[in-house]
């Protein structure tokens, strides 16, 4: 179980995403559209959190400054262990900035972050499959390839409970 601070994607990005995700699950290669609870929503995270106190992130997270909407532009493939691949994106200089703010701001409050979210580890990415394994992973890589390059519009964030999809929408973006 962890809770992330989720940036999400305007109507238009979202359905860009979504549609990979359907192109890939037509050739057996499993994504967040039908991982787990089946209520993933294509998003880039700034923080996974391992522990916290719900209240007191949000309290943080919506007391930062309002960085405002963004494009992030998919250059290609990042495969992670167990067979995750994702979207490569890059990102404006100064959102790298603001996710290791949040970052270091949520660690000084006790939360419990990720190794992979720590200042100076995160690597900015849109997950698309969960399990491709062998030649279902060049495949997605080759599907992923296929759709470049991607331009997605970070236009709000959430928190978001990744065990059950719960949604707490932020009123800006860190």
């Amino acid at each position: 179980m962890a809770l992330a601070v989720c940036l999400l994607f305007d109507g238009r990005s979202e359905r860009l995403v979504r549609d990979l995700w359907s192109r890939l699950e037509v050739h057996g290669i499993r994504t967040l559209e039908t991982h787990t609870h089946r209520r993933h929503r294509p998003h880039l995270s700034y923080a996974v959190l391992r522990a916290w106190d719900l209240d007191r992130v949000r309290a943080i997270v919506e007391a930062m400054p309002d960085g405002g909407g963004f494009l992030a532009e998919g250059h290609g493939s990042v495969l992670f262990p167990r067979g995750r691949v994702a979207l490569a994106v890059s990102i404006p200089a100064a959102v790298a900035l603001r996710q290791e703010r949040v970052a270091t701001a949520l660690v000084a409050a006790g939360a419990d972050l990720h190794q992979h979210y720590r200042p100076g580890h995160w690597i900015p990415h849109v997950s698309v499959a969960t399990r491709a394994k062998g030649t279902r992973q060049a495949a997605a890589v080759t599907m992923v390839a296929d759709t470049l390059p991607l331009g997605l519009t970070v236009a709000r964030a959430a928190l978001i409970d990744s065990a059950t999809g719960q949604t707490w929408p932020l009123s800006t973006v860190p």
